[in-house]
């Protein structure tokens, strides 16, 4: 007699988009979004103070994904909630908050992006005093020269201004902070990540509370009635922050903490083509051949990464 053929559905083996692309192909979107965030603060700054801009970002964030993490939020442990908050936090408050209040106070754009591409060196750093982290010499040389590259395409623009001494900290305390909320992820292990989407939500969610503190000191809350606000708003939310932090949190489920902090070296070439592309900057061969240096530089820590000398 035949034996009954079983209607039981088998399990789903199919990975998430993040595991299956190819980590070089992820980067390279990380790059071009992670560098939009420049393009949309300088295009925003035209019409609404820059933590207002990022407070509403957030709050647009929040609304979008609330039906599609509600679920995911509900079931998660309050500490891998907190813990997540706290890395939130730091990569999302305490980075933006150091980058803007700190062009705010009078440090040139040019330096401030440079104190903030100064991350991969930052978390070499402290990764090797605080977490007793090993990195390859091939991995040392492959980040200075990757900062070569980056100093010979931001050169031009930088320049020492006159904000007072404790600003020019601002910006190194944001890169910072990043670099503590990277560590501390990559760290936490797998027993205490969460989906992509709904840590985007959390961090968005803690950090708009510490964004609204501080503009209400400054200003009003409400949104600017204009259409380049609207815009700002939706190009924030869409490019820097689905784009950018999301994919900065995928590319770190996959590769070191080093390797992928060393490839956000090249978003400052990357936005100089933004620039051009849309407000018709010149573009150089200095740039080009900036661009090239860094390239080479995080060429060498990929392949230490790949050999496994990190």
């Amino acid at each position: 007699m035949s034996q009954p053929i079983s209607t039981r559905t088998q399990p789903s083996t199919r990975r998430p988009w993040g595991h299956t692309l190819p980590l070089p192909l992820l980067e390279a979107a990380l790059l071009v979004a992670w560098s939009s965030g420049f393009i949309g603060a300088r295009f925003s700054i035209d019409y609404a103070p820059a933590l207002l801009v990022v407070f509403w970002r957030c709050v647009v964030v929040c609304l979008l994904l609330l039906p599609f993490v509600y679920k995911a939020l509900r079931t998660t442990p309050f500490g891998v909630l907190l813990r997540n908050a706290g890395i939130g936090l730091l990569a999302m408050a305490g980075y933006m908050i150091g980058v803007t209040q700190g062009i705010q106070q009078g440090v040139p754009a040019g330096l401030t992006a440079l104190c903030a591409d100064l991350l991969p060196l930052g978390m070499a750093l402290l990764g090797a005093m605080f977490f007793g982290m090993r990195l390859a010499r091939q991995v040392w040389v492959g980040l200075v020269v990757g900062l070569v590259g980056v100093l010979w395409v931001t050169h031009g623009a930088l320049g020492l201004g006159n904000a007072p001494l404790w600003a020019y900290g601002l910006p190194i305390a944001g890169m910072l902070s990043l670099a503590v909320a990277t560590l501390w992820q990559k760290r936490a292990g797998p027993s205490s990540s969460m989906g992509v989407l709904p840590n985007l939500w959390l961090q968005c969610f803690v950090s708009s509370f510490v964004f609204a503190a501080i503009e209400l000191t400054q200003g009003s809350l409400a949104p600017v009635p204009t259409t380049g606000f609207a815009l700002s708003v939706l190009w924030t939310a869409g490019f820097s922050t689905f784009g950018g932090y999301g994919l900065y949190w995928v590319c770190l489920r996959r590769g070191s903490a080093t390797r992928v902090s060393s490839v956000l070296y090249l978003s400052p070439p990357i936005t100089l083509i933004w620039a051009w592309a849309m407000f018709g900057e010149p573009l150089s061969w200095q740039m080009v051949a900036g661009m090239a240096v860094s390239t080479l530089g995080v060429g060498w820590v990929v392949r230490a990464e790949a050999n496994g000398r990190t």
